[in-house]
């Protein structure tokens, strides 16, 4: 599994304390056969040391990118990352 830095936010959270998220893209290939492609997911860590990761969302780069900034704009955090990506599924 590849791993690409794609932005970093700093929030506050419902306390008013600063929390700094670093959003990645995770990127496995799947082989089926004669072909291969892109599986792409997303991963979310805080400075704190606490991370989730929701790998194979998708193989459209185009949806990808859509969730990836809808995440960074909306500045979700590792423990809502489950939630919001069902949601968007």
């Amino acid at each position: 599994m590849m791993e690409i830095k794609i932005a970093s936010r700093t929030c506050p959270d419902e306390l008013g304390r600063s929390r700094t998220f670093h959003y990645s893209l995770t990127v496995d290939t799947v082989e089926s056969g004669a072909f291969s492609c892109e599986n792409y997911g997303v991963k979310i860590s805080e400075d704190d040391g606490d991370t989730a990761a929701v790998p194979g969302i998708t193989t459209s780069a185009l949806r990808i990118d859509e969730l990836m900034t809808l995440l960074v704009e909306h500045g979700v955090g590792s423990a809502s990352l489950r939630d919001v990506v069902d949601d968007w599924l």
